[in-house]
Protein backbone atom coordinates (compact mmCIF):
# COMPACT_ATOMS: atom_id res chain seq x y z
CA UNK A 1 0.00 0.00 0.00
CA UNK A 2 1.35 3.29 -0.87
CA UNK A 3 1.61 6.37 1.61
CA UNK A 4 0.11 9.56 1.42
CA UNK A 5 2.87 12.07 1.42
CA UNK A 6 2.10 13.65 4.98
CA UNK A 7 2.24 17.88 3.36
CA UNK A 8 -0.62 16.24 1.42
CA UNK A 9 -2.91 15.99 4.88
CA UNK A 10 -2.23 19.37 5.85
CA UNK A 11 -5.61 21.48 6.35
CA UNK A 12 -5.91 24.59 3.88
CA UNK A 13 -8.73 27.15 4.14
CA UNK A 14 -10.27 28.24 0.89
CA UNK A 15 -8.04 31.04 -1.22
CA UNK A 16 -8.38 34.32 0.48
CA UNK A 17 -8.83 36.30 -2.68
CA UNK A 18 -11.23 33.94 -4.89
CA UNK A 19 -12.28 31.26 -2.41
CA UNK A 20 -10.72 28.72 -4.63
CA UNK A 21 -9.36 25.82 -3.63
CA UNK A 22 -5.53 25.90 -2.89
CA UNK A 23 -2.76 22.81 -3.28
CA UNK A 24 0.61 22.33 -1.37
CA UNK A 25 3.49 22.90 -4.19
CA UNK A 26 6.61 21.45 -3.73
CA UNK A 27 9.37 23.03 -5.86
CA UNK A 28 12.06 20.19 -6.94
CA UNK A 29 13.28 19.54 -2.93
CA UNK A 30 14.12 23.59 -2.26
CA UNK A 31 11.04 25.15 -0.98
CA UNK A 32 7.24 25.16 -0.52
CA UNK A 33 4.44 27.07 -1.17
CA UNK A 34 0.77 27.42 -1.29
CA UNK A 35 -1.11 28.20 -4.66
CA UNK A 36 -4.84 28.60 -5.57
CA UNK A 37 -5.63 26.00 -8.40
CA UNK A 38 -8.24 28.98 -9.73
CA UNK A 39 -7.06 32.75 -9.80
CA UNK A 40 -2.83 31.89 -8.60
CA UNK A 41 -2.78 33.89 -5.51
CA UNK A 42 0.23 31.93 -3.55
CA UNK A 43 2.35 32.37 -0.21
CA UNK A 44 5.41 33.24 -0.02
CA UNK A 45 8.46 30.77 -0.73
CA UNK A 46 9.09 28.74 2.48
CA UNK A 47 12.62 27.22 1.53
CA UNK A 48 14.02 23.64 3.26
CA UNK A 49 17.31 21.84 3.39
CA UNK A 50 16.56 18.13 4.57
CA UNK A 51 13.33 16.03 4.02
CA UNK A 52 13.05 16.57 7.82
CA UNK A 53 12.66 20.23 7.08
CA UNK A 54 10.33 19.80 4.35
CA UNK A 55 7.05 19.01 6.52
CA UNK A 56 8.02 22.05 8.84
CA UNK A 57 7.87 24.31 5.54
CA UNK A 58 4.29 22.84 4.66
CA UNK A 59 3.25 23.55 7.78
CA UNK A 60 4.70 27.20 7.66
CA UNK A 61 3.51 28.10 4.39
CA UNK A 62 0.05 26.31 5.34
CA UNK A 63 -0.67 28.72 8.22
CA UNK A 64 0.73 31.75 6.05
CA UNK A 65 -2.22 30.31 3.49
CA UNK A 66 -4.59 30.02 6.46
CA UNK A 67 -4.16 33.55 7.70
CA UNK A 68 -4.56 35.08 4.40
CA UNK A 69 -0.66 36.27 4.17
CA UNK A 70 -0.52 35.62 0.11
CA UNK A 71 0.06 37.73 -2.93
CA UNK A 72 -2.37 37.85 -5.36
CA UNK A 73 -0.62 38.36 -9.15
CA UNK A 74 -3.08 40.40 -10.48
CA UNK A 75 -6.85 41.10 -11.46
CA UNK A 76 -9.63 38.99 -10.12
CA UNK A 77 -12.67 37.85 -11.74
Amino acid sequence: MEQIDPIFEIELEDCPVCRGVGAIEDEQNWCVYVMCMDCGTETAHVDYKTPEERLIAAQQAAHLWNIGKVVHPGACD
